[in-house]
């Protein structure tokens, strides 16, 4: 027996959070009766499970590791209509989603898949799960400037902080630096260099916990293997 919000993430119907938010608002049913506590108890091979009225099956499970471009957004679907990661991806994933963001103008290594326990502790605060980027930015970054990042920058009410920072090149005109990060903040890196006076021309995302990016090709994706899924969920605190 799992709690219902577990089932309906591992089925690949939404994130646990998500789920939980489903089962709230009456769209859950179980045996026919709408359920609105997330802790119910079901049985998967058993239980029969509807959302919406559709009957919910556990799906197998995918990790799925893409080199995400510039200008494309990390949701499912769109309303104007611009491109999103799944024009990347077989049309039968339709089920799978995100773990966590990067946004429109960011690139490099992002996961996504249907296992809502996975998402979770690669996404929530309390795991520590670290991401390391390389920001390009316009001017001269000092590793003296990158160290005020490891020790925490105010941006309005926000500190904003890297678990570490390093100039990887540097000269008057452009820097490229890399940073890890376990925070997760909305726009984290450009807002700790507008901070710093630096606009970041480009970020890209190298690593997530122990999985690189490595030769990936752009707009290309890979599965995970067993070996990468399992390292990264000890990654997790």
């Amino acid at each position: 027996m799992v709690r219902l919000q577990k089932f309906l993430a591992d089925a690949g119907v939404a994130s646990r959070r998500a789920a939980e938010q489903f089962i709230s608002e009456g769209r859950v049913a179980v045996e026919g009766k709408v359920v609105t506590e997330p802790g119910t108890k079901v049985d998967p091979a058993a239980t029969q499970v509807t959302v919406d009225g559709r009957p919910v099956r556990p799906k197998r499970k995918l990790y799925i590791a893409l080199n995400k471009p510039r200008d494309f957004l990390t949701t499912r679907n769109d309303d104007l209509g611009r491109r999103t990661v799944f024009d990347l991806l077989p049309l039968d994933w339709i089920n799978l989603f995100p773990v966590g963001r990067l946004d429109r103008d960011s690139e490099g290594l992002i996961f996504l898949t249907n296992d809502g326990d996975f998402s979770l502790k690669l996404t929530h605060p309390r795991y520590g799960m670290t991401k390391t980027y390389w920001a390009f930015v316009v001017g001269r970054v000092e590793q003296s400037d990158a160290d005020r990042l490891t020790k925490g920058i105010s941006d309005g009410a926000e500190t904003l902080k890297a678990e570490a920072a390093r100039v990887v090149s540097c000269n008057n005109s452009h820097s490229v630096v890399e940073l890890e990060l376990a925070q997760g903040k909305n726009r984290e890196v450009r807002r700790m260099f507008e901070v710093l006076g630096h606009e970041v021309e480009q970020l890209k995302r190298v690593q997530i916990g122990p999985i690189k990016l490595g030769e990936l090709p752009v707009g290309k994706w890979r599965t995970l293997t067993d070996p990468e899924i399992r390292s990264l969920l000890r990654g997790a605190k």
